[in-house]
């Protein structure tokens, strides 16, 4: 009897250990079906590319995986019965039920509107590729002098406001930020991006926190309404709403809490990755939503998986962190160099190097996906046969 594994998900982590599944395990032994609603990978960490008009390398899913032994299925998860240990999805041919053994949920998240009046109905948002290719629309439909707001000065609103500015240098474009810009980085960090933000013509509305947001400005909490054609909203992620209407132990904010093998610590069989996880990190302080911070979850999932699976050893690889990278445009960026719980240190590299290198990391990133089974040393192990016919959970 196969073993049935199911992965919801296929960004940046579920595609990841769906493919090292796929290398730990063998394929008579497991099934391994990884279940998505678009047939092609999405690299996240580029939409804001995507919304200034550049054309992204596509990769299917189906190339991706060819060969592997993982099963795509193309379907929208609509709930998880984590008793039943099913999944309910709906695809082409209407709604359906799967059943595993093992799942991996790493459905991730969406963007936050932070419950801002008027985002839901005047905001664009950065967080996938439907939300990026509306944005790149309505860009192009701008008129040269038009303002454009982004609203968060997180790693995401110092890209997007750099790359549109870049991008477009006729749009008078301005960022505002709770905080003040870039003050997280190292002063030699921050220097930098004050310097490509000044170079841009980009306008910096600091410690001005967005309380509301109307078809043609944004208003702050001291009561300044700032011109807006365009807003785009970047103030964080929220995590889709699926896990937390399961029994899954999970946080308020409806993330799975896992313990150090990604394992829920309510369901033994139910395993989360990523964004939808609530992993603790050095210092017992929350990983931050972030493709640096999910793909080693899913490794350690994935190996953890195929540890208990075959009777292996346990991973204990500790999760940290090591940079930030940042694009400022496709010419500047910022690598901040950070202490293992994502505090900035002195060190940091700037300009053109800091933007090859991010590309470098980008492009990294997506051959790591696309090639999941590629580049890693071969220890694909046997099933223990008693376990799997138990069905006890691994």
């Amino acid at each position: 009897m196969q073993h049935r594994i199911i992965v919801l998900g296929a960004g940046y982590t579920g595609a990841s250990a769906a493919g090292r599944l796929a290398k730990r395990l063998h394929r008579e032994d497991v099934t391994i079906t990884l279940v998505n609603a678009e047939p092609d990978f999405v690299e996240r960490v580029r939409m804001h590319q995507l919304a200034v008009g550049q054309d992204l390398k596509l990769r299917t899913f189906g190339e991706m995986f060819a060969g592997t032994g993982v099963e795509l299925k193309l379907a929208r998860v609509t709930g998880v019965d984590v008793d039943r240990k099913t999944v309910a999805v709906i695809d082409a041919n209407g709604a359906e039920e799967l059943e595993y053994d093992t799942l991996v949920y790493a459905l991730g998240s969406s963007w936050n509107d932070q419950g801002v009046p008027g985002t839901a109905e005047h905001a664009h948002e950065l967080a996938g590729r439907p939300g990026a290719l509306q944005l790149r629309e309505r860009l192009a439909r701008l008129d040269a002098g038009q303002p454009v707001v982004v609203v968060g000065g997180g790693l995401t609103g110092l890209e997007a406001a750099t790359e549109i500015a870049e991008a477009r240098p006729d749009l008078a474009v301005a960022l505002a930020a709770r905080g003040g810009l870039g003050d997280w980085l190292s002063p030699k960090g921050g220097r930098h991006v004050r310097k490509v933000f000044d170079k841009l013509g980009i306008t910096v509305h600091e410690h001005s926190a967005v309380t509301g947001v109307e078809a043609d400005r944004v208003v702050t909490a001291d009561g300044k309404a700032i011109p807006a054609a365009v807003t785009v909203w970047t103030t964080g992620f929220a995590v889709h709403p699926i896990a937390k209407a399961t029994a899954l132990e999970a946080t308020g904010t409806g993330q799975i809490v896992v313990d150090g093998t990604m394992r829920s610590v309510s369901h033994p069989d139910v395993y989360a990755v990523g964004d939808a996880a609530m992993v603790m990190g050095p210092g017992d302080k929350p990983l931050r939503m972030s493709c640096a911070s999910g793909v080693p979850t899913a490794w350690q999932a994935a190996d953890a998986i195929a540890a208990r699976l075959t009777g292996g050893k346990l991973p204990n690889v500790p999760i940290r962190y090591f940079n930030q990278c940042i694009s400022l445009g496709r010419k500047e960026g910022v690598i901040q160099y950070v202490t293992a719980d994502d505090r900035a240190v002195r060190a940091a590299l700037t300009g053109r190097f800091a933007a090859v290198y991010k590309e470098l990391i980008c492009k990294s990133a997506a051959w790591g996906v696309a090639n999941p089974t590629l580049g890693m040393p071969s220890r694909r192990r046997r099933v223990v046969r008693e376990r799997a016919q138990a069905g006890s959970a691994v």
